[in-house]
């Protein structure tokens, strides 16, 4: 049977490598988006028979707007998360969100093949290290609800929470803005916050922003 996949990275070089790995193990049709609005179109024009999807997209909400959309949409077509992240936090929230797999670009090659041939047939993938991590994750649940950000990662969100701008962030810590936009994205993904708005209240009520 031939599959269409939906790819959805905002790399061409990471999206051409997927091509051409599918191609090789002969699963089917791939069309590819760049960010969330292409995936959204795409989804609906397409009717993909799974979805590989980066949570680090551009577009509003990111990727985890894409999962929720697709879950809500037509919750039968599995979404398999192809991240750079191996933070088992965001694997979580994830899963938790619908998605039925997950698989980190420094996987071997030949796993994404191998994990979409696992969702589309109804079962869950995950790697034994990040099987074994979200399980003591679930025995050890932190008290603190920012324990799952990096030391930097807690200085933007106090930086967001004083009401500071994407550029005025960058200046500050010395860094680039798409450093800073690709951490508040991730920061929501743990969070599991859906807006610049909720993460603003989150450090607020965590005493970050005083």
């Amino acid at each position: 049977m031939t599959h269409t996949i939906l790819l959805v990275d905002d790399h061409p070089i990471v999206r051409a490598g997927c091509q051409r790995l599918l191609a090789e193990a002969a699963l089917g049709r791939v069309v590819e988006a760049e960010d969330v609005g292409s995936a959204l179109e795409l989804w609906r024009a397409e009717r993909p028979d799974v979805v590989v999807l980066d949570l680090n997209i551009p577009g509003d909400g990111g990727g985890m707007a894409v999962l929720r959309t697709i879950r809500q949409e037509n919750p039968a077509v599995p979404v398999l998360i192809f991240s750079m992240h191996e933070d088992p936090a965001i694997a979580a929230r994830a899963l938790k969100a619908g998605a039925r797999g997950y698989v980190t670009k420094n996987d071997a090659p030949d796993s994404l093949a191998s994990a979409i041939g696992t969702v589309l047939a109804g079962r869950i993938h995950l790697d034994s290290g990040l099987a074994r991590d979200l399980a003591l994750m679930s025995l050890s649940p932190p008290s603190d609800p920012l324990a799952a950000l990096t030391q930097r990662e807690r200085e933007i969100l106090a930086l967001v929470g004083r009401g500071m701008t994407a550029a005025a962030i960058a200046e500050r810590l010395g860094i680039s803005q798409k450093t800073v936009a690709n951490s508040c994205t991730q920061i929501k993904d743990k969070l599991g916050a859906d807006s610049a708005r909720a993460l603003i209240r989150i450090a607020i009520d965590n005493g970050l922003a005083d």
